[in-house]
């Protein structure tokens, strides 16, 4: 193997990580999970006093399950359905045809 494959499959390899680490379902469903804990936790200790202003709804305890809902849903499909890069001779490919016209 020449030590130019070996350097494309290192970058792809890389290329990959890079698409895996900074995929937004990650941020996005790591958010709304810390922030629904947070809200979660709110909404179970939520007073009389709380409660009463909301016409008896725990609407902290409500939205926090909610979001944590969500964030789960989110990280579930990116564990599910990964991001795959495009690899170096799909990229060579979309290179040699031109510009996309739209």
């Amino acid at each position: 193997m020449s030590d130019h494959q070996h350097e494309v499959e290192e970058l792809e390899r890389e290329s990959a990580t890079a698409a895996r680490l900074f995929d937004v379902r990650r941020i996005i469903g790591g958010l709304f999970v810390v922030y629904g804990v947070i809200v979660t936790i709110a909404g179970l200790t939520a007073g009389d006093a709380d409660l009463k202003k909301a016409q008896d709804i725990n609407i902290n305890l409500w939205t926090g399950l909610g979001m944590l809902a969500l964030g789960l849903f989110f990280l579930v499909w990116l564990k599910l359905r990964p991001a795959v890069p495009p690899t170096a001779t799909e990229l060579a490919a979309a290179a040699e045809d031109g510009p996309a016209e739209g």
